[in-house]
């Protein structure tokens, strides 16, 4: 990776930035052990968490002053937990976030269509909902 693929992901980087726009990297898997040369690239967010791997609360305490963390609301736990823990887990990061940035909210991953409408509509409600100031 540090070999090939990142140097060319720096030209990319340089490459958008040259032309004035933000680079969001989205990358499946673990990379906790690349994470010092994705912030060092350059880029401006890094989209796509899983649980299983590491879950958005963890990687926004570890990485957030480093990088934008965009989603991270496991697929796998909107699609198997009710409605309220939805709307529980997404008020929590957004109460954990609020006075400090560096999270949108989303998925983390896709919306694929078996995304119950419930579950994935507790997620975007409580977000266009939420009122750091009450």
């Amino acid at each position: 990776m540090r070999k090939y693929v990142i140097p060319w992901h720096r030209k990319i980087v340089e490459t958008v930035h040259e032309a004035g726009r933000p680079v969001l990297l989205h990358s499946c898997g673990n990379l906790k052990t690349l994470i010092d040369d994705i912030v060092d690239v350059g880029f401006d967010a890094k989209h796509s968490y899983e649980d299983n791997i590491f879950p958005i609360e963890d990687a926004y305490e570890a990485w957030h002053d480093r990088i934008a963390l965009l989603g991270g609301i496991d697929v796998d736990f909107i699609v198997r937990k009710p409605a309220d823990e939805v709307k529980s887990r997404v008020a929590a990061m957004l109460e954990r976030t609020k006075d400090r940035g560096g999270w949108a909210v989303g998925t983390g991953n896709s919306v694929p269509e078996y995304i119950p409408i419930p579950q994935y509509l507790a997620m975007v409600e409580t977000a266009i909902g939420y009122n750091p100031i009450s």
